[in-house]
């Protein structure tokens, strides 16, 4: 692991807290077809009571939303960003609009990135404890004995784990600290990235004159945001369907274990309705939010759907499909998606969790039919999940769209433990165990 991203995480978190004491921090959803920006303000947790129909779950007590924007994403492709000044003037735009709307101007900022390659490696470390009391500097000790996997050139560690800690005998512990015995185990999850994608979303948020308090993974936000608390505990996947990535992640005793993406999304189905029907990417996008689905009737066969070109040609422009036609361009790009995602699952070894709920969310998980249609090919009980409420978000952004959104506010305002937040002796990692994640935690837990 290299030092320089250990140091920069540690400095993110020290922001991030300087931004909580300050009040208020903006919260940045970079997706390929939008830009989401969100600002919290963060206050005592007695503010809010339960009759304002929130429960402590996922403590949403702690913050509220105070400003929302969204803009249309431009140079971002498969979830990374692509060109950067179109990148940094979306953001720009999203970010004043929900500072204007709070009324604060705001200079913190954490942001998730979907895409840049995310590969998941599951490691393990054990140390003898020189007291019999478990310390935060027995458990640093535990992490930097873990064998850390060669992740090639050009990689940078997102996330970083503990997971699961085993103190003597006794398995299964969130957090040892302060307990008794004599050898301490953890078991941490790693999630590494293209050291590229990383550093082009940094160096964006800095042109934006914003510092950066977090970096989170999308697809670890959005398992946060749409799973219920005992799908996280239990064992299940969480499928963000966004416009030009699918973000996967497994979660198990409330910690994500997996991820992964395919470089697929809504906007590979909407670009083959444009080029089945020989109409503009606009005019596809409103043809399958009004018109999509998946699976056809016999009544499809004979509803038929309008298209308005915008040639010129008014021979042309004046054309109508039938409904049929129109789910059978969309079906088999959303078969394909559905089916790389099913052999990610089996890669991670998904089948051996006990409870396998799969749970569907983000913005083209709207397509009607689409549930049913996953169920068949991941052959599971598959859910549509929509975010998890938060306090003062507003009606429009409520919708799976927003699962990586809202998840980040939980995660900004509920850190798990990563690595960098123990003193931990940072050089000399040993380099060599590497197991898949899902498979090390069955053999493990």
């Amino acid at each position: 692991m290299t030092n320089d991203i250990y140091q920069m995480q540690r400095a993110m978190r020290n922001m991030r807290t300087a931004a909580m004491q300050r009040g208020v921090v903006a919260i940045l959803d970079v997706g390929t077809s939008k830009v989401a920006c969100l600002v919290l303000r963060f206050d005592g947790p007695d503010q809010f009571r339960e009759s304002d129909g929130l429960g402590p779950m996922a403590g949403q007590s702690r913050f509220r939303v105070i400003g929302a924007a969204t803009t249309r994403s431009r140079g971002v492709r498969f979830g990374e960003i692509d060109t950067m000044a179109e990148t940094e003037r979306a953001i720009r735009t999203a970010v004043q609009a929900a500072q204007k709307m709070a009324n604060v101007r705001v200079d913190h900022v954490i942001a998730c990135l979907a895409g840049a390659e995310p590969r998941s490696y599951g490691l393990a470390g054990e140390v003898e404890l020189h007291d019999s009391v478990v310390t935060e500097n027995d458990i640093a000790r535990a992490m930097a004995a873990c064998d850390v996997p060669d992740m090639g050139e050009g990689r940078e560690v997102l996330h970083a784990q503990p997971v699961n800690f085993a103190l003597d005998h006794r398995s299964g512990m969130k957090d040892p600290r302060g307990q008794i015995g004599n050898k301490l185990a953890v078991d941490m999850h790693l999630l590494t990235v293209e050291t590229s994608a990383l550093q082009n979303i940094v160096h964006c948020i800095k042109r934006c004159d914003m510092e950066l308090a977090g970096l989170a993974s999308s697809a670890y936000v959005s398992g946060i945001s749409a799973l219920v608390e005992d799908e996280q505990e239990l064992g299940s996947a969480c499928i963000d369907l966004g416009g030009g990535a699918t973000g996967l992640s497994i979660f198990i005793k409330k910690h994500m274990i997996y991820a992964d993406t395919v470089r697929m999304g809504g906007d590979h189905v909407t670009s083959d309705i444009a080029k089945g029907l020989q109409v503009p990417m606009a005019t596809a996008e409103r043809i399958k939010t009004f018109y999509g689905g998946v699976v056809a009737t016999g009544m499809d066969d004979r509803e038929m759907i309008e298209i308005g070109g915008d040639t010129g040609d008014w021979e042309h422009d004046r054309r109508s499909v039938s409904r049929a036609e129109l789910i059978g361009i969309m079906r088999p790009r959303v078969e394909e998606i559905l089916e790389e995602v099913r052999a990610r699952l089996d890669a991670a070894g998904f089948e051996h969790l006990q409870s396998q709920q799969i749970v569907l969310t983000g913005g083209a998980s709207q397509i009607p039919g689409l549930d049913g249609l996953a169920s068949k090919i991941l052959g599971q009980q598959v859910r549509l999940g929509r975010p998890l409420r938060v306090q003062g978000l507003p009606q429009a952004a409520t919708g799976s769209a927003f699962a990586s959104s809202v998840g980040l506010c939980l995660f900004a305002a509920y850190p798990q433990d990563e690595w960098w937040d123990f003193e931990i002796p940072v050089d000399g990692y040993p380099a060599r165990s590497l197991k898949r994640a899902v498979k090390w935690f069955r053999d493990n837990w």
